[in-house]
């Protein structure tokens, strides 16, 4: 980090309002400096002269495009790049491609005017940016490295699983749920994404996974094969009616900092399945899902965390860990395996 340890950012989006407001929230925090450029041309001038901790970026911009620069980006000095985008038609889906070219995070940009909405993004983009600046670079397997081995499964399989993930969990969800089969129980996830990003980034994974893999609505049904997806800005409940399980959407205050909240989700996991569920908590900074995965274990339902060195940032998981709520530390590698041995079991 430069000037005395503080967190260079670096802001490039073509809207000066964009800039002067991203500035104006990230200056609420001390610690971070932030650094501006209307387009990635300038951008790349300026990051010969101080190379920025993070970057925020956005997509659509006049001489060369944000997703372009992104690729050269991790093509040539990998950086922590937060993209920062618009809500509307292909922006949404243009998105999701970046998260997939190696942004660590997505974040909507911010409601100019509407204070409520800015207080709140002040708290999401610094936490957004401070979890930026502790990611790992890509994790790369080596083709011939071995899996890893999960454990033995044991106990009952569960009747319903929840996951939950922030930064870097979008490619972590992808890898577990793409290696599902669609026999599995249903599922119940939460990752940190604002709206309307969570319905393009369910519909990609939808497109690539054996099971269902949808953005909740009030009262969709938790069935086998189904992975429901929270709404941004939105908590995600799971309700049980009759031995079946369905999903509420509630407004509400940030929960551990997040809407939707992994621990909001956890607890009522806990509350509606008990022993028969089965806990996920996947990469991210800070400990939202900690205090909700440790309902979940004290109800009896079997919790896993992934581990330090496949997390790209370790935070979550290792809250949960330091609380006792997790049963299981494994490698992302070997959650989907260990999902899938206890749910064929009877």
């Amino acid at each position: 980090m430069s000037m005395s340890n503080s967190l260079h950012v670096l802001v490039v989006d073509d809207s000066a309002v964009v800039r002067q407001t991203i500035r104006a929230l990230l200056g609420m925090h001390p610690g971070i400096h932030t650094s501006v450029a209307h387009d990635p041309l300038i951008a790349m001038e300026k990051m010969k002269q101080e190379r920025p901790d993070v970057i925020i970026l956005d997509l659509e911009m006049p001489r060369m495009d944000g997703l372009t620069f992104l690729r050269k980006i991790m093509d040539e000095d990998p950086l922590p790049v937060i993209v920062c985008s618009g809500h509307v038609g292909d922006a949404s889906a243009l998105a999701i491609s970046a998260l997939e070219a190696g942004a660590v995070e997505l974040l909507a940009k911010p409601k100019v005017g509407v204070q409520a909405f800015l207080e709140e993004s002040a708290v999401l983009l610094a936490d957004s940016v401070r979890a930026a600046a502790l990611c790992k670079p890509a994790l790369r397997v080596r083709i011939d490295a071995p899996p890893p081995r999960p454990p033995v499964p044991h106990g009952i399989a569960p009747a319903i699983i929840a996951m939950g993930a922030s930064t870097g969990g979008t490619e972590a969800l992808r890898e577990i749920l793409e290696a599902l089969p669609v026999t599995m129980p249903p599922i119940a996830i939460v990752q940190h994404m604002p709206n309307p990003f969570t319905r393009s980034f369910a519909k990609r994974l939808n497109e690539v996974c054996a099971i269902e893999v949808k953005e909740a609505e009030p009262g969709d049904e938790l069935l086998p094969g189904r992975a429901i997806l929270a709404q941004g800005d939105r908590h995600l409940v799971v309700l049980q009616r009759a031995s079946r399980f369905y999903v509420d959407v509630v407004d509400g205050p940030l929960v551990s900092r997040h809407r939707p909240s992994v621990d909001v989700l956890f607890r009522s996991v806990a509350s509606a399945a008990g022993a028969s569920a089965a806990g996920v908590i996947l990469t991210g900074m800070g400990a939202d899902g900690a205090a909700g995965l440790a309902e979940m274990c004290s109800a009896g339902a079997h919790t896993i965390a992934q581990d330090e060195a496949s997390c790209a940032v370790f935070g979550m998981p290792n809250e949960a860990i330091k609380r006792g709520g997790v049963r299981d530390v494994l490698p992302l590698a070997a959650i989907a395996g260990v999902l899938t041995g206890r749910c064929n079991r009877s």
